[in-house]
């Protein structure tokens, strides 16, 4: 493997930001120092002027492989998330067939292996009747498990009583949760369509997937997790209400209960529907701007714990259907960092916060070994940003299978000029380095 010395670098790191060197070596970080010599066998890279972060861990992705592959694959979208800053993901089971035993766990973890520019992990999924694999889980390999206790892509919903509670029970990992009420939702979309027809635009989905239903299931996850004393996760929080379920009065690293925001619902707000439609249609809803902004609050004030994707994607053309027809769920892992960093020009957020949020907390919350910071002795996953090049979403940019972004024609202030994957690079000035990079995550549990 090549040594790297990346050279005059501001370092974003640990709640901190200084110039320094940062030497790479058999794909960790060997040393950080001021003025770390250049020796004959280093590649050098100049990194005046340009930001230097740890790669971003994204602990909510849908990259479709096996059988959706139609919309997107592992290495279309690790692609992807390189490019976006992201070097590791942990990617969801809702695949066809859907990850419900270890044995289809495995098969995607193979598939990743020989693809994946990205490091991955993949969750184990839940049904009302597969808690005998859930007990086989082997938490130093696997991220967590994963229960849909609100319907979304596929046919995944857990909603027997007792299944739920066995979850709860006995899994012997992290149990992350789509939280929504099914019955409330049919009966929400029921009420619509009768009264508007198959034809109600997209502007209703946030009264169909309202505040209601996520709060009935959200806090209904919480008790279960009490009253087991479960390690519970409860991902894309979208509404005001929700927060009241979690709290920053103790260290994330004692919290049993923690939660996620996602980029969607720290940028959109259901005023965004009426200029794209679908193409913000999510599960759960973008909603009104004052929870966006509840939750950037809460971002910042540590009671949502991470920042992530749902990196869901679909085709342009099953997307531009009425809205009773198109799937929800959008790409967003090229440019979730950039979004992130746009927010800190705005002053919504510091750059140490998204950091914070983006890498250090996945990596402490999920107790990934050896990723998440710029330390010596960790692994090289790392990110240069330009905040001095202005990146415009075309199409023809987007790495995506399904080639399309609901950032389409938005000018971001900051670019990635490079990334890094196990002390590899991987992206460099807008061209992607086709190598199979990644590795299987580990975790220290």
């Amino acid at each position: 493997m090549k040594t790297t010395l990346i050279k005059n670098a501001t370092i974003i790191n640990e709640n901190s930001k200084f110039v320094s060197d940062l030497l790479i070596k058999e794909g960790k970080i060997e040393k950080i120092d001021r003025n770390i010599s250049v020796e004959s066998n280093h590649e050098v890279v100049d990194a005046k002027g340009l930001l230097l972060l740890p790669g971003c861990i994204d602990d909510q992705v849908h990259f479709r492989e096996p059988g959706l592959t139609h919309k997107a694959n592992i290495f279309t979208e690790s692609r992807a998330a390189v490019a976006g800053g992201i070097t590791s993901f942990m990617e969801m089971p809702n695949t066809v067939p859907s990850a419900v035993t270890i044995e289809e766990l495995e098969k995607k973890y193979a598939i990743a292996q020989n693809t994946s520019l990205a490091n991955y992990s993949f969750y184990l999924g839940t049904t009302n009747s597969n808690i005998e694999e859930i007990k086989r889980i082997n938490p130093l390999e696997i991220c967590g498990v994963k229960i849909f206790m609100g319907s979304s892509t596929g046919d995944m919903l857990v909603d027997d009583p007792q299944a739920l509670e066995d979850v709860f029970h006995y899994s012997p990992t992290i149990i992350t949760t789509h939280c929504e009420d099914d019955p409330m939702i049919k009966q929400n979309f029921q009420k619509y369509i009768e009264e508007y027809g198959e034809t109600l635009p997209a502007k209703f989905h946030p009264l169909i997937r309202n505040e209601e239903a996520c709060y009935k299931s959200s806090s209904f996850a919480v008790s279960l997790a009490k009253k087991y004393n479960s390690r519970l996760h409860i991902l894309h929080i979208s509404t005001e209400k929700e927060l009241e379920l979690f709290t920053n009065q103790i260290p994330l690293r004692d919290k049993r209960i923690t939660a996620e925001a996602c980029i969607h619902h720290l940028w959109f707000s259901d005023e965004d529907y009426d200029r794209l439609g679908n193409f913000i249609k999510w599960n759960p809803a973008v909603k009104k701007a004052s929870d966006r902004d509840a939750i950037m609050k809460a971002v910042n004030e540590n009671v949502i714990d991470v920042i992530a994707t749902d990196h869901a994607p679909h085709t342009f053309e099953e997307k531009d259907q009425m809205y009773s027809k198109a799937p929800s769920g959008g790409p967003l892992v090229q440019y979730a960092l950039l979004a992130m960093l746009e927010k800190v020009k705005e002053g919504k957020i510091s750059i140490e916060k998204v950091v914070e949020k983006m890498c250090h907390a996945p990596a402490e919350l999920f107790q990934v070994s050896k990723r998440g910071f710029v330390r010596e002795g960790y692994f090289a996953d790392l990110v240069l940003v330009n905040p001095s090049r202005s990146n415009m979403v075309s199409k023809e940019q987007i790495l995506s299978k399904c080639k399309w972004s609901p950032f389409e024609g938005y000018t971001f202030s900051n670019s990635i000029d490079s990334t890094f994957v196990n002390g590899e690079l991987v992206y460099s000035n807008g061209q992607i380095i086709d190598k199979s990079q990644g590795s299987r995550l580990s975790f220290n549990r």
